[in-house]
């Protein structure tokens, strides 16, 4: 099965729902494509949605962490959300777990990015 992603938004933070594979050719630069567009349309809080990825080898692992360098240059946020089996066993095995905020909970993820300024 292919990677496919959807964008739904709860308040400022763009929720990426990503189901599928994330490996080299198949779903990549899919995901970089849609993480670079949100930065550049403005989007600073992003929560990427793992729940329905299969399967993640070392280029879908390099694109996260490609992400989360665009993201934070822009002076925003990445965070993950129910990384399953096999992916949260390569974030462990990396240490990327250490980089990126991780969470379990939806709504606790969203309450977990600062809320925006007044008047922005």
């Amino acid at each position: 099965m292919s990677c496919k992603t959807a964008v739904r938004y709860v308040g400022d933070v763009a929720i990426i729902d990503v189901s599928g594979r994330i490996t080299l050719g198949e779903g990549s630069g899919m995901l970089r494509e849609l993480i670079k567009d949100l930065v550049k349309a403005g989007d600073k809080d992003l929560l990427v949605n793992l729940n329905e990825v299969t399967y993640m080898d070392s280029c879908g692992l390099g694109e996260l962490v490609g992400a989360y360098a665009s993201v934070t240059n822009a002076g925003g946020a990445i965070k993950l959300l129910n990384p399953q089996g096999r992916v949260a066993e390569i974030l462990n095995v990396t240490k990327l777990y250490t980089v990126f905020e991780t969470f379990s909970d939806e709504a606790a993820a969203v309450r977990s990015f600062p809320a925006p300024a007044a008047g922005a």
